[in-house]
């Protein structure tokens, strides 16, 4: 493209601006701009006809004046006429104006438009390349409605030149994030996507750029890409340096459009074709093999490009998640950078570590690397790289290493940063709890907690503690007795008064007998603290107090004494003074037994979800959308029951009347507590008491519960016992759109429920401004879903609501009940919404989910297909040989029988079968079929209205890349619809 001459230097602008810089004061600056406006309105008015030259010169100054900060009001039909010019310097200086000045709402805009076409037609690459620029600056809605059928009509032009290619693809990539509406690509699709292919690097660069864009709100259409970016990138990464001379960027050949390619790569599921995937996997296995190769050059610039093209191929291994070799492969290289000089090679290693730990296939690898990640947590300099080290020892630890990394963890805390404490002491909290093998290091570990980061630990952490010694007998006397130890430090934080008086105040007599830890000793210790303490200590201290009157007689007097004292019943407080008084009375007017029924021990609490994890996500932020979703899948949370679906926990999990929540279920947390059980169970510690409603206290803190015994819990945000959502909390948003209907289901609805048949989590939907994650399980004919909505955008969501309809007889088949969620959804931020889901018959349809916002003033309609099938109701089943055959033949009917033979749509590893038939929730019954190649399954789907019994054979045939699938049970629709789901899987 030409450039402006020395000889079209424009002297009086010069002069000027030289003029301004010399100026001495604002003042000066001012009067020199208002000269100068005033000469160019007056040459603009003037009889005479200014040249083209002259009116580029007092244009550029205008277009300076404005960039100095100053309001310019006109000069706009002047640069518009420069459009006209046939010469490029004075064009580019018109075309520069409109693109800083001029508004969209101008009422120039017709005549710019007019320019611009005439520019396009011209067939003139330079002005043609002038005019795309100036549609992208601008990037108005009325230039996309003039332009957006245009630009790709010149975009896949076979006569268009290659630099006006490279403006055109960039020019419809930032109309289409402008006016994705009205960016429609329809017949032009194919001919897009065929750019990869072309000749020229620049080109494909710019393409791939908008093919990213368009692919990731219309996969479907673009799918074609993947095998032509594989090709593509297949020739990048096995040419030489030299081959791509003008595109090596430091012996490293074409490193942006490498990272380009493997970006739109993680927009689609791995290839289906088997010859496409292998290729890909050759590449990938090509780059990880170039990053142990010896630098070909000591310069950065070599080694940044190299490591970009690196941590691109491990985010599109990690995104595929179905190659272990190459997994583990990336944990190995990431795992050289954990040592490495550079702080931000530090930096990325540790995040993409992050995420493998979550992958079954590498979580093992990344455990390899512990103490390396545990010496980055103590030395390095840098807090974020120490606040990415946390982050990922709390994603590698299990039970095999829960202790050693709870332990550095409360080690580090000493000396953490103030920034990161916080969310150390809930990640400590979770872990401990989370793989508490005995409950006495899970107290020990939460008083150290404490002790070492007090002001840190937040009411829901201490508040979980109380609860699992008061659920759990064999602790409470470990408890009071380590309690009562951490008490008698001379300086001892507040949160730990509050554990010792509540825990003292219930289980205090376990450890009375010895004289070490008498009743006086035990209340002495307790006072001694007291005046140290805020309000809401004091005031649970006086409980603990009244409880010590029922516990140890003895202690009655010394306990009234100091009740009846000044300081308690006429305190400045009046919740002090009321429990001073009210206790005093109890005291002194109740017999005995009155007073032990109304101070029994605490009950067991309920089983709720966790807030300790609520809170954490909480102070994550944002970011935790895809987290969340991938955190379940080591535990076996990807598949819809897992081994630990029992048919004995089932008959138990039926009468249970609380559902596991998010938090339970995103750590993996299968097996529920047996009937009758008050005690939670090592594998469900995180079930816990608070519900949406907030974090409250313990109800022995506040006087209003502590005579819970005699009356019903409170619903107040005093009562730690939180009742089950209303029905006005369970009903779905009421719409905000007025007369807006409901859009149809997307098209690709069918085919993301099917990516969902065989297992519970992940991403359900996905573009450019929202993504959906979903999390579920299910117990006999009830389930409970919970929805991730995660603005991807940098602007506020509003009128977000969302609701769940049954169409047609769905209705009496399945009763949905869904939380409302927040009207608005912060830039960057999630909201989560439950569903809870009750199976009355069997059905074959599924729910709509529809989804309604408005962003940027736009209203957005989306209505997905819900994924709710009738497989995430099975039980499964464990049979014999002789009793699965015997029920087979009684199954024999035609119409109880449902058969189809089909194609394998991917490879034929038993492994991946094996995963997806216990996804689908029934028993996969070993040594069963006489054929060691079959897979049988047997399982019961639990409706209200009856149990479907459910026969399943599946009989691969390698040689011929064929499955023949049967399935018998007694209802025929059941077996209709189970086999129609199930062809799709493999």
């Amino acid at each position: 493209m030409p450039a402006v001459s020395k000889g079209d230097g424009m002297r009086g602008l010069a002069v000027f601006i030289s003029d301004i810089r010399n100026c001495k004061s604002k003042e000066a600056e001012i009067k020199r701009i208002n000269k100068e406006l005033a000469n160019i309105r007056s040459k603009f008015k003037g009889d005479k006809a200014l040249d083209g030259y002259s009116k580029k010169k007092y244009v550029c100054k205008l277009l300076f004046i404005f960039l100095l900060g100053h309001d310019i009001d006109f000069g706009h039909m002047e640069a518009v006429n420069l459009l006209s010019s046939n010469k490029y310097t004075e064009k580019q200086i018109g075309y520069l104006f409109i693109s800083v000045l001029v508004n969209s709402n101008s009422e120039l805009i017709r005549l710019i438009n007019n320019a611009i076409k005439n520019d396009l037609a011209s067939r003139n690459p330079t002005f043609m390349c002038l005019a795309l620029h100036c549609i992208a600056n601008v990037g108005s809605r009325e230039m996309a409605e003039a332009f957006a059928g245009e630009i790709p009509r010149i975009l896949v032009a076979g006569d268009t030149m290659d630099s006006v290619k490279q403006s055109a693809a960039l020019c419809l990539l930032r109309l289409y994030k402008t006016s994705p509406d009205l960016v429609l690509m329809g017949e032009w699709t194919s001919r897009v996507v065929h750019l990869l292919n072309d000749q020229h690097m620049g080109v494909v660069t710019a393409a791939i750029s908008l093919i990213t864009c368009l692919s990731q709100k219309n996969p479907e259409e673009f799918k074609t890409c993947v095998s032509l970016a594989v090709s593509r990138l297949s020739r990048i990464v096995s040419s030489a340096s030299t081959d791509l001379q003008d595109y090596t960027y430091y012996f490293v050949p074409a490193p942006w459009l490498s990272c380009k390619l493997l970006r739109l790569l993680q927009c689609y599921p791995p290839p289906e074709d088997g010859a496409v995937k292998g290729r890909l996997v050759e590449c990938l296995e090509t780059i990880l093999n170039k990053a142990q190769e010896p630098p070909k050059s000591k310069k950065v610039q070599h080694s940044n490009a190299k490591n970009a093209i690196l941590f691109e191929a491990i985010s599109l291994i990690i995104h595929y998640d179905s190659e272990p070799n190459l997994l583990v492969r990336a944990c190995n290289q990431l795992g050289q950078f954990l040592q490495h000089r550079e702080t931000n090679l530090r930096y990325l290693a540790l995040e993409s570590m992050c995420t493998l730990a979550s992958s079954e296939f590498s979580h093992e690898a990344v455990k390899t690397h512990i103490e390396t990640v545990i010496s980055a947590l103590k030395t390095e300099r840098d807090v974020s790289v120490r606040q990415r080290a946390a982050d990922l020892l709390y994603a590698m630890c299990d039970r095999s290493n829960a202790k050693q990394i709870v332990a550095e963890m409360l080690s580090y805390l000493e000396t953490a940063d103030y920034s990161i404490r916080e969310e150390m002491v809930l990640k400590v909290a979770i872990l401990a709890e989370k793989y508490a093998v005995d409950y006495s290091w899970y107290v020990d570990t939460i008083l150290n907690l404490i002790r070492i980061a007090g002001d840190y630990v937040s009411e829901e952490v201490w508040y979980r503690v109380i609860q699992i010694v008061i659920n759990r007998d064999d602790v409470q006397g470990y408890a009071a007795k380590t309690v009562f130890e951490a008490l008698q430090a001379p300086a001892c934080h507040e949160n730990m008064v509050k554990v010792g008086g509540y825990i003292l105040g219930e289980f205090g007599n376990l450890i009375a007998g010895d004289p070490r830890s008498s009743p006086l000793i035990q209340f002495n210790l307790l006072h001694s603290k007291f005046h140290l303490c805020s309000v809401p200590t004091r005031a649970l201290l006086l409980s603990a107090y009244i409880k010590f009157i029922n516990l140890f007689p003895e202690t009655k007097s010394t306990i009234q004494e100091v009740l009846r004292s000044d300081s308690q019943i006429r305190n400045s407080d009046v919740e002090l003074q009321q429990r001073a008084v009210e206790y005093l009375k109890l005291s002194s007017i109740a017999s005995t037994d009155v007073l032990a029924t109304v101070l029994e021990e605490m009950p067991p609490f309920p089983e709720r979800e966790s807030s300790i994890l609520a809170k954490l996500k909480k102070k994550k932020g944002p970011g935790a959308v895809s987290t969340e979703l991938e955190e379940g899948k080591r535990d076996g949370g990807e598949l819809n029951g897992g081994a630990e679906r029992g048919v004995d926990a089932a008959a138990a999990i039926a009468s249970n009347a609380s559902t596991p929540s998010p938090s339970a279920d995103l750590l993996g947390l299968r097996s529920a507590p047996p009937v009758g059980s008050a005690a939670p169970s090592a594998s469900s510690l995180l079930v816990d008491v608070f519900s949406e409603a907030g974090p409250t206290a313990p109800s022995g803190v506040m006087d209003d519960n502590f005579l819970s015994d005699l009356e019903p819990p409170s619903e107040t945000s005093d009562s730690l016992l939180v009742e089950a959502p209303s029905d006005s909390d369970s009903a779905p948003n009421s719409s905000s759109f007025g007369s807006e209907e409901s859009a149809p289901p997307l098209p690709e609805s069918d085919e993301l429920l099917n990516k969902f048949v065989c297992k519970n989590n992940g991403v359900l939907f996905e573009n450019q401004l929202l993504q959906i994650g979903i999390k579920s399980e299910y117990r006999q004919n009830l389930g409970r879903m919970y929805l991730f909505y995660g603005n991807k955008t940098s602007v506020q969501f509003v009128s977000f609501t969302t609701s769940v309809s049954c169409p047609g007889e769905l209705q009496s088949e399945l009763n949905i009940q869904a939380k409302q969620v927040e009207p608005q959804v912060e830039g960057g931020a999630q909201v989560q919404q439950v569903i809870n889901i009750e199976c009355l018959a069997d059905f074959l349809e599924a729910p709509l989910l529809n989804i309604k916002f408005r962003y940027g003033g736009a209203l957005q309609n989306i209505t997905l297909k819900l994924p709710v099938t009738i497989n995430k109701f099975f039980q499964p089943t464990e049979m014999s040989s002789q009793d699965f055959f015997q029920r087979w033949k009684q199954l024999s009917l035609p119409q109880q029988e449902a058969q189809k033979i089909f194609k394998a749509k991917n490879a034929m590893d038993s492994e991946v079968l094996k995963a997806k038939l216990l996804g689908l929730g029934t028993a996969l019954l070993e040594n069963v079929d006489p054929n060691p190649e079959n897979f049988v399954c047997a399982g019961v789907i639990q409706t209200k209205a009856q149990q479907v019994g459910c026969l399943l054979r599946l009989e691969p045939n390698a040689q011929a890349q064929m499955y023949r699938l049967t399935l018998r049970s007694s209802k025929d629709t059941v077996s209709r619809r189970l086999c129609e789901l199930l062809s799709e899987q493999f």
